[in-house]
């Protein structure tokens, strides 16, 4: 059965995402990802987290298929790329918490919230929200 990656809320080291990012890389490799997840690896938010970490995504999936916890890759991430302080990840985790609220997402949020018939729901105004309601963690 086909499934459905982990809350974007879920922190690894204090950074939400990327657990999400990693199980959506280790479903995909086990032909378990659901299919409408499959056309967007490594563009939307994945892009974002990779650029913000200053690792390429190709390389970040290499390094996942060989094993390792989520801490151990992002420590992975902090040495390849750039270290985050406390600071960098408190500005990820605010500035990903509110895409979609009042800003360039904000028309694809309402697109997406339509195609799923939870256009009414006044209460998802992100697209972590989102998430958790599209994937049935929320309803």
């Amino acid at each position: 059965m086909k499934s459905v990656p982990l809350s974007a809320y879920q922190e690894t080291l204090g950074m939400i995402y990327f657990a999400r990012m990693l199980d959506k890389i280790r479903l995909h490799a086990a032909d378990k990802l659901r299919e409408d997840f499959c056309d967007n690896l490594g563009s939307g938010f994945d892009s974002r987290c990779v650029n913000y970490l200053r690792v390429n995504y190709q390389s970040l999936v290499a390094h996942v298929l060989q094993g390792g916890n989520d801490e151990e890759i992002l420590n992975w991430c902090f040495e390849n790329g750039r270290e985050l302080s406390e600071g960098d990840i408190f500005i990820w985790n605010q500035y990903l918490s509110k895409v979609g609220w009042k800003d360039a997402v904000a028309e694809t949020l309402a697109r997406r919230k339509k195609e799923s018939g939870l256009e009414g729901r006044d209460d998802i105004q992100t697209m972590l929200e989102y998430f958790e309601y599209d994937e049935g963690r929320k309803s």
